[in-house]
């Protein structure tokens, strides 16, 4: 049976959780989702640092609430979970957003560098995606869980080596909890953005580095916040009810160009 356009991507109902929701592409996402109808749980390590995201859903007539959550602290992301259950009821969408990089040499990149790096990229996302999970499992619920690689997963650059790795690892990590969560009704899948201006990046993307990646991306422009908008309610939404184990690139075109 069909869905109706109006509704397909309509997520009224449904309790969402954004990681690494205090600014950037998580903040973006988490207005995204209540936009959409859902109930949006905002986590970053201080809680704090989201209450004026919290309080901008809420004026727009949404429904928010934040917890403290580190991600690479199992203890920490159990105890986030279980507050968020308590104030929203089970999670059924999950965006594993939060993420770090370096920029160094791979010969000048320390252990404790490799550690931050791909702890929070890789680790922090699987140990969050399998508490969800366990939750849901408990609960007989379907859900979506959506996790946020890179075109660095595929397709490296200089300087970025344990990033590069942790993303591709979090690619292959989406295909295979999507196959051992099918039998669940939970799909698992990936948004790998291309170069899009954080708040990490945007000094070294707006000057003349920048303009020289930009002459890479067959579209010649970085990639808007709101470019993410519609992959993001597909994944989320009953719009993409069969979709498990995909991965949605936006790049512009960056990773099929020659350059």
């Amino acid at each position: 049976m069909s869905t109706y356009p109006q509704t397909l991507f309509d997520l009224s109902g449904r309790k969402a959780l954004v990681t690494g929701a205090s600014g950037g592409l998580g903040e973006h996402f988490a207005h995204t989702l209540a936009r959409a109808g859902a109930e949006v749980v905002l986590a970053a390590r201080r809680a704090d640092k989201l209450e004026a995201t919290v309080q901008a859903i809420r004026a727009a007539g949404g429904k928010a609430c934040a917890v403290a959550m580190d991600v690479v602290d199992r203890a920490s992301v159990i105890d986030a979970l279980d507050r968020a259950n308590e104030q929203v009821g089970t999670l059924d969408i999950l965006v594993n957003n939060a993420g770090v990089s370096g920029t160094k040499r791979a010969l000048d990149y320390t252990d404790e560098d490799w550690d931050w790096v791909v702890n929070t990229n890789l680790k922090g996302a699987w140990i969050v995606a399998q508490e969800t999970a366990r939750r849901l499992i408990q609960a007989k619920q379907p859900g979506s869980l959506i996790n946020i690689t890179s075109i660095l997963a595929s397709r490296v650059t200089g300087l970025l080596s344990p990033y590069a790795a942790a993303k591709s690892g979090l690619q292959q990590l989406t295909r295979a909890l999507a196959l051992e969560f099918a039998r669940y009704d939970i799909r698992v899948n990936s948004i790998a953005p291309g170069y899009f201006i954080t708040e990490i990046n945007r000094e070294h993307l707006s000057g003349a580095e920048g303009e020289k990646f930009k002459q890479r991306i067959p579209t010649r422009r970085f990639g808007e916040y709101a470019d993410l908008e519609g992959p993001l309610l597909l994944l989320a939404s009953p719009a993409g009810r069969h979709m498990t184990g995909s991965e949605i690139v936006v790049d512009g075109g960056h990773l099929v160009s020659a350059l």
